[in-house]
């Protein structure tokens, strides 16, 4: 079997993937692969608490690994990050990576630039954003909003569970699974999963970064690992 590795974000689509590749016999994937923001010891850009990331893979049955970063790192320290640790995952036997990626041309395209020691892998590669949701609600996988882009979605969405009611609520213009950045979800429950990850809500806050069009508004829940 290829020994690969997945992207994982702790969201939908990196679970369908995954989901994808454990039920066929080409890959053995034993590595989930994950960028922390250390300054706040969250997932980057989804700002899950790294106790929720550790629940998920603990319960998948997959090692956890993870890359080291700054809030808003520059790109080149985020780059030189990345090549360390995909260079140590080839050491290792590592020669395929996994990723969720859905029909961004330019992201796929980035990503195979930078990863040219992996053969980059793409099980969800241009397939209809809507029968992926209905294929990932169909399976069983539960997920929660944890994030939404406020050009796209109102604060409403931000809480919402993955289901048919959330999909009929989505704007005309925002895709089914969030692949232009609208929003990103949490996983918690699913056939991948050994047990579920039982959690809180907290407070949503909003935050807003720089960018080419100038600053962008996000609303994040908080969650937290709820102790039984």
């Amino acid at each position: 079997m290829i020994k690969a590795y997945m992207n994982w974000s702790g969201g939908k689509d990196s679970a369908l993937a995954l989901h994808r590749v454990m039920g066929g016999a080409e890959y053995e994937v034993d590595c989930l692969l994950t960028s922390i923001n250390i300054d706040r010891d969250r997932i980057s850009m989804h700002d899950v608490r790294r106790e929720l990331l550790e629940a998920q893979a603990a319960s998948i049955g997959i090692f956890l690994q993870t890359i080291e970063l700054p809030e808003e790192p520059p790109t080149q320290l985020y780059e030189q990050a990345m090549e360390r640790k995909v260079s140590a995952l080839k050491s290792s036997g590592y020669t395929h990576a996994i990723f969720g990626d859905i029909f961004l041309e330019d992201l796929k395209r980035y990503r195979e630039e930078k990863l040219k020691d992996m053969v980059c892998t793409f099980p969800l590669w241009k397939e209809p954003s809507e029968t992926l949701m209905q294929e990932f609600i169909k399976n069983g996988f539960k997920a929660i909003v944890v994030c939404v882009n406020a050009r796209w979605l109102d604060k409403s969405f931000c809480g919402r569970f993955l289901d048919e009611s959330f999909l009929h609520d989505l704007p005309a213009k925002v895709d089914p699974c969030g692949e232009n950045g609208e929003y990103h979800s949490f996983v918690f429950d699913g056939p991948i999963f050994s047990r579920p990850i039982l959690f809180e809500k907290g407070d949503i806050s909003y935050k807003e970064y720089k960018g080419p069009e100038g600053p962008t508004g996000f609303y994040f829940l908080d969650l937290t690992l709820k102790n039984i």
